[in-house]
């Protein structure tokens, strides 16, 4: 058999994690499994904190026998069977990191050999959200700009950047144009100059004028 659990954080709708658990895997190998992914720290107190459906503490377990059993003996069937229905999983007791485990149900067809797995992933590790990350969902309204929004305006603006740009170079090759004609125009007086120094008569004086 196996089971889904959904691991959150509280108010924050941008981070989860779906792992799928046999009916023989131990708490603390869903302990291990989620803090190999998620990156918790190894030197730490963990412990998991079930409640009943109405919200109620059923049992605390923890890497010692709090009364209840140690997490190396409590299995999935075992949290199935005592109705519990959900956990806050501390990862770090003495700093009080927790986040909240949900038993979502059984997965019907799903094979234990692959168990534990994680199933689904969304946003990233917890810590990121410790350190100011905040994910797109928890965003207040006006603040949220989907990416297509957001690429058509920056695609509008380039647009109208380039548009000013070709404007400005076709403004400048007129101006160079003009200044070509010019030069055009000053090499045909030369030339004619040129060609009339060179059909010139040379007058000494002594010809007769006045024909």
């Amino acid at each position: 058999m196996v089971y889904s659990f959904k691991v959150s954080l509280t108010g924050i709708k941008g981070f989860h994690r779906i792992y799928h658990l046999s009916a023989d895997n131990t708490l603390y190998t869903f302990h291990k499994q989620m803090r190999a992914d998620m990156e918790f720290p190894q030197d730490q107190l963990i412990l998991f904190k079930a409640f009943d459906a109405s919200g109620a503490v059923v049992a605390r377990y923890g890497l010692f026998d709090l009364g209840n059993g140690a997490v190396d003996d409590i299995t999935i069937a075992d949290v199935v069977k005592k109705g519990i229905k959900s956990f806050v999983y501390f990862y770090d007791v003495t700093n009080k990191k927790s986040v909240n485990i949900s038993f979502e149900g059984e997965v019907p067809g799903a094979s234990s050999k692959s168990c534990p797995m994680l199933a689904d992933s969304k946003g990233p590790n917890p810590i990121e959200f410790e350190n100011g990350y905040i994910a797109f969902e928890d965003l207040p309204d006006d603040q949220r700009h989907l990416p297509s929004e957001s690429d058509k305006n920056r695609k509008k603006s380039l647009d109208a950047l380039l548009s000013a740009l070709k404007d400005e170079d076709d403004s400048d090759e007129d101006l160079v144009g003009g200044d070509d004609e010019d030069e055009d125009d000053d090499d045909e007086d030369e030339t004619s100059l040129r060609d009339d120094e060179d059909g010139m008569e040379i007058f000494d004086g002594s010809e007769d004028l006045t024909l």
